[in-house]
């Protein structure tokens, strides 16, 4: 069976693959995001996606050439702008308040490597609506959310608290979390990683 590498330190990605009975082992990429958003400014929020994830496969594919390697990466468009996660949750109240009432994006960027190529891409995009919640919310929200207010480029959790800011999704629940979970299973089916 081929040997299937998640080049991330992202916990719910690999909680993802565990709960689907996926086998993985994890090899984390030391890529830099922020030299890489700054050389190819002139990438889409979604494309940037895309360009994170294989940047991030890269490195550890060359250095396991034997096995099938995943850089995953989402990114977050606002109005057209791509948002980075916030440095300080004294950040958060104003991310929150400009994103209430409105759309925002969440774009899902996967590639698939082997020794260095790429073998598979995926993007998907996931809309989310945010309600116009209370600042009474607000206040309760910050106070609770703890490090989601850091930890995701939405000072959200989608998979807990922050599923009460939204009014309606656009969107596959697993690709909202950063891993879009079914077209994956299928290659690796084709890969020889699942059986098919």
């Amino acid at each position: 069976m081929t040997r299937f590498i998640l080049a991330s330190g992202s916990q719910i990605r690999a909680d993802i693959l565990s709960q689907a009975h996926i086998p993985f082992s994890i090899i984390k990429s030391d890529v830099d995001e922020s030299v890489i958003k700054a050389e190819r400014s002139d990438l889409s929020p979604r494309d940037m996606a895309l360009c994170l994830a294989e940047a991030k496969a890269r490195p550890v594919s060359l250095a396991h050439p034997d096995g099938l390697v995943l850089g995953a990466d989402q990114t977050m468009e606002l109005d057209g702008e791509l948002l980075d996660k916030l440095p300080d949750a004294a950040l958060a109240p104003d991310r929150l308040r400009r994103m209430r009432g409105r759309p925002h994006c969440l774009h899902s960027g996967l590639a698939l490597l082997c020794d260095g190529k790429p073998v598979w891409t995926h993007q998907q995009t996931s809309t989310i609506h945010v309600r116009d919640f209370s600042d009474e919310f607000l206040a309760h929200y910050l106070a609770e959310a703890g490090d989601a207010l850091t930890k995701s480029v939405g000072a959200y959790a989608y998979e807990g608290l922050g599923a009460q800011l939204f009014e309606r999704v656009e969107g596959d629940y697993y690709a909202i979390l950063g891993l879009p979970l079914l077209p994956l299973t299928k290659v690796l089916r084709d890969e020889g990683v699942l059986a098919r």
